[in-house]
């Protein structure tokens, strides 16, 4: 199922195959969550001036009493106040899962799928029992004719064979929800991953293909044919690569909206019949899609008519037992994190086993389990609090849009009602989602994953041809993210990320704008990036900019891209300047915004501590919220991957562009902290 593209989220992506596992849980209940301050002195490494490198600054204490746990890839704040919510959403789990007579609904079904992830004995006592009518399945497909069928099924339990298939609001026509197909079916993270020639990339290629082959083996075929097998998986996945649209190219709406009929799309691909798949999906009828890369479509009928059938249920049934991994036996789950945790992010040790299963819960349940959270985390005045900033720093944003000197008074206009038209959604949802037609049966851990796989799916093509629920949620309240979503053109901002460090009812108004202030104003400034700011009031895709006020708009992003390609991840590995651009973007229109809120707000006026003034508090908040430790590898792989640059530069790099943190921190001119030419959008 396909999920919106076009979400701007705040934080960089998650490592989810570092997450599988197989040791104990514990005792229930057994951790605590740790306190977690907002503006903390402690972390800070007082032997750098601020001026030279401010993010080592305000981390350099954190980062050396905080070395990266052996299951994690990334160890930082965010990371800290993540395991804070597992350790509630546990408890509320533990509870939940104790079959009682008076259990809600609710409460059954989170509880019963978390036992169910929970009991490893009954897990490796059925094997591969609970996959094998999967597994039958596809060994019984007799022709290529039969494609269509089996990926309809495929696709509703979780399955990323080949493409992808949901449902989108329409780009020219945002209220309204179309079909859409997408391209999919890779297992490595990215389509340079099987195209690069240099040794590093060739020597991963190996280790994947090494991977595939073992996985196989656990699956019942004899080394030297799984082998075989490995390499007609490669082979297909490699040629679905080369048809792939790359990153930076998909950050452009234009490039990835193409209206077409049923019939438009059969003519791409006529070896594949759209119609019978269309039909087995159980998608409401529909004359017209968005066929997001055409040239995938074409690509993916040359496979089809190319590739040995025997090659083709190979493929499947190894994306089959990839989607399947996490809930079968550890075998599988330690060969998967041997490649997915190790090799590509560098965790050496394997998660506990009920962080795994919370985690999973709160993916196929994620506003079951969220509701309790809400009531277990999240008060009313937290809520209204941010709100109140939500509302300051949109302020800052129209008074920035009315002052800039380098926008036409008709642009000026049309941005200013897009800022009028954005909606906030604080916290958690006005009505939450109803899972009473999901089935989940205790003692079936496979079975639950994809009956919740179905569920979701049904849900999404439901939509199509429907009106857009503008009150739905893209994250669950636990999450510890925020996003904005041009086609609604509203920000969001789940309960799990209303916390310290990033805010704190406790705290004055220069730290928590420094914290949840800089978030806001990310989260605002994405609807003007140069994705974002393609999309109208209305969340249509419609050029609502002069010509004039275009071009002025990509010199000043295009310094973004200069700025940032220079930064090294790692190595001799440079950021993609044009890949991170709309996250640069809003980091620095974010920061700027919050601390124009904040002196409006007379923040300035706050108390000092530590002999830190308010504003130099502000920052130092800011600072704080990235506090990071990293691995290689996973530097390695987000600089491919990750629109967000590392955390290290959402700092440095934002800080040098601004006069305002050079003053209040006395920076010489010629200090590394001051870009001699900053950049400067919003």
């Amino acid at each position: 199922m396909l999920r919106s593209r076009l979400i701007c989220m705040f934080a960089a992506l998650s490592i989810a195959a570092s997450q599988a596992q197989t040791q104990p849980a514990g005792a229930p209940g057994e951790a605590q969550p740790k306190p977690i301050k907002s503006f903390d002195v402690s972390l800070l490494d007082r032997g750098v001036d601020p001026c030279t490198d401010f993010y080592r600054f305000a981390c350099g204490g954190w980062m050396e009493r905080n070395p990266i746990p052996p299951d994690q890839a990334v160890w930082g704040r965010f990371n800290e106040l993540a395991e804070n919510n597992l350790v509630i959403d546990r408890k509320i789990l533990e509870k939940a899962a104790a079959e009682r007579p008076n259990r809600d609904a609710n409460d059954q079904k989170i509880g019963d799928y978390y036992a169910s992830c929970m009991d490893e004995t009954a897990i490796e006592k059925k094997g591969l029992d609970p996959l094998r009518p999967e597994l039958d399945r596809i060994a019984g497909l007799q022709s290529k004719a039969e494609l269509p069928g089996y990926l309809a099924h495929a696709h509703r339990i979780g399955s990323n064979a080949f493409f992808e298939f949901g449902s989108q609001p329409d780009y020219k026509d945002a209220a309204m929800e179309i079909a859409e197909t997408d391209q999919s079916g890779l297992g490595l993270p990215d389509r340079d991953y099987y195209l690069k020639a240099d040794p590093r990339s060739i020597a991963l290629r190996e280790k994947y293909v090494q991977h595939v082959q073992r996985m196989l083996e656990l699956a019942g075929d004899k080394p030297e044919t799984a082998a075989e097998k490995a390499k007609a998986v490669m082979a297909i996945e490699t040629a679905l690569a080369k048809v792939s649209m790359d990153r930076v190219s998909r950050r452009d709406p234009a490039r990835v909206y193409h209206d077409m009929t049923v019939a438009d799309l059969g003519k791409l691909s006529s070896a594949f019949d759209w119609n019978r798949y269309i039909v087995a999906t159980g998608a409401p009828k529909f004359d017209s899609l968005n066929v997001t890369v055409p040239d995938f479509v074409k690509g993916f009928n040359d496979v089809v008519v190319n590739a040995e059938l025997g090659d083709i249920k190979t493929y499947l049934t190894w994306r089959l037992l990839s989607t399947a991994a996490s809930m079968l036996p550890k075998a599988f789950v330690n060969e998967r994190f041997d490649f997915y945790g190790k090799t590509l992010t560098g965790a050496t040790e394997l998660r506990p086993r009920w962080k795994r299963c919370v985690r999973s819960t709160d993916s196929d349940l994620g506003e079951a389990l969220g509701k309790s959270y809400v009531e277990e985390a999240f008060g009313g005045q937290s809520k209204q609090r941010v709100l109140n900033m939500v509302h300051a720093i949109e302020q800052a944003l129209q008074a920035d849009l009315q002052e800039l000197s380098w926008m036409t008074a008709e642009t000026k206009k049309q941005a200013l009602l897009k800022l009028a038209g954005v909606e906030n959604k604080i916290g958690y949802p006005d009505k939450w989602r109803d899972y009473s037609s999901l089935n989940i049966v205790r003692g079936d851990a496979l079975g639950n994953s994809m009956r919740a796989n179905d569920f979701e799916t049904h849900r999404q093509l439901a939509k199509i041809g429907k009106p857009v629920d503008r009150s739905e949620w893209s994250m669950s309240p636990p999450t510890v993210n925020a996003y904005y979503n041009p086609q609604q053109n509203n920000i969001n901002f789940p309960a799990g990320i209303l916390q310290p460090p990033f805010f704190d009812m406790r705290a004055d108004d220069a730290v928590n704008m420094g914290g949840i202030g800089a978030v806001i104003g990310h989260e605002l400034t994405h609807g003007f990036d140069d994705q974002g700011r393609q999309f109208d009031a209305r969340g249509n895709l419609r050029d609502w900019w002069t010509a004039k006020d275009t071009e002025a708009f990509k010199e000043r992003a295009q310094c973004f891209v200069d700025q940032y390609s220079k930064y090294v991840a790692i190595d001799d590995v440079h950021l993609n300047g044009k890949l991170t651009l709309g996250e640069n973007t809003a980091d620095n229109g974010g920061v700027r915004l919050a601390l124009l809120a904040l002196r409006a707000m007379s923040g300035t006026n706050g108390r000092a501590v530590e002999g830190f003034t308010p504003e130099q508090q502000f920052f130092i908040s800011f600072g704080q919220i990235w506090c990071d430790n990293a691995r290689p590898e996973v530097l390695r792989l987000r600089a491919q991957v990750d629109p967000h640059s590392p955390d290290k530069f959402r700092v440095n790099g934002v800080f040098s562009n601004m006069p305002e943190f050079q003053k209040v921190f006395s920076c010489k001119p010629d200090s590394p902290m001051v870009d001699p030419k900053p950049c400067r959008v919003w």
